[in-house]
């Protein structure tokens, strides 16, 4: 399918939102009038890397470099939001994560509930709900109950879902969800005929009920995705930035946009420009010949 041009005041119409806050002619502007926005991703995940070469650099504790990376969280929930972006996962604090020094993980805890603290009110007033995923019952008490607060304080939110992931590991998610369909099958007394397919895992995700992102960026230019999401990445396309986390800007984030809609995205198939399966039955011919 030939994507169509769309002119801008098209775009404007449907991403009037973020246009309210663009100066007319300035960098973000441009960007953002090159995204089609009947093409946006659902579901955006993000790897937010980056804090402690940061703060390296300015020969800065790594604390600092932390607390630099609160105002991009609070840019791109902005953004997303704006952009009518359905869901935002952000990988906040793996489980690898309790080895590094007890003061740098005490310092983390304390800058999430100052972000929930602060962040709160702008969350109620723009309909964002927001969750989280891990095993967060191995978290502090004082940030279990800040989570639990906003978690309760914006569950009838209708607007984009903000899901932040804590104490979080692909691979442990997978071990709970069949965990639970085991335990499932065991209180039914179905033990014996127990087949677990992909639909029975998906629904214990830690994200069931979430569109599989459609885009995961990861900042600071590391090829990997440590951990993360590792079943609803399947077929998420992958946007590395060299940018550190802290000085991810809007255009950063826009770009990254605009770089996925140049994507062809087939699921597996061969898509539009594939082959027929008259071309396919004209090779099979000439290879029995």
């Amino acid at each position: 399918m030939v994507r169509c041009p769309i002119d801008r005041v098209y775009h404007s119409s449907l991403m009037q939102d973020l246009f309210e806050v663009l100066k007319p002619g300035s960098a973000d502007w441009v960007v953002a009038n090159s995204i089609d926005p009947t093409r946006l991703p659902a579901h955006i995940a993000i790897i937010m890397d980056g804090n402690g070469r940061w703060a390296r650099r300015r020969n800065l504790p790594r604390v600092a470099g932390h607390k630099a990376g609160m105002d991009p969280v609070r840019n791109t929930v902005e953004t997303c939001t704006r952009l009518g972006i359905q869901a935002l996962t952000l990988y906040a604090f793996s489980a690898e994560n309790w080895k590094r020094p007890r003061a740098e993980v005490d310092m983390l805890w304390r800058l999430l509930r100052m972000y929930l603290s602060r962040e709160l009110p702008d969350l109620l007033r723009n309909g964002i709900r927001f969750t989280c995923m891990g095993r967060v019952d191995q978290l502090p008490a004082p940030v279990r109950r800040e989570l639990e607060n906003a978690i309760e304080a914006t569950a009838h939110n209708s607007g984009m879902r903000l899901n932040v992931a804590i104490n979080y590991s692909g691979r442990a998610e997978l071990v709970d969800a069949v965990n639970a369909i085991v335990e499932d099958a065991r209180l039914e007394g179905r033990l014996r005929d127990l087949r677990i397919d992909e639909q029975a895992i998906a629904s214990r995700l830690y994200t069931a009920g979430l569109p599989d992102p459609d885009l995961l960026i990861r900042t600071s230019g590391e090829m990997r995705i440590s951990n993360f999401l590792l079943w609803q990445i399947a077929y998420a396309e992958l946007y590395v930035t060299e940018t550190l986390w802290p000085d991810f800007r809007r255009a950063d984030l826009l770009h990254a946009i605009v770089d996925y809609q140049k994507r062809d995205r087939r699921f597996g198939s061969l898509g539009p420009a594939g082959a027929t399966d008259n071309e396919w039955v004209e090779v099979a011919g000439s290879l029995a010949r």
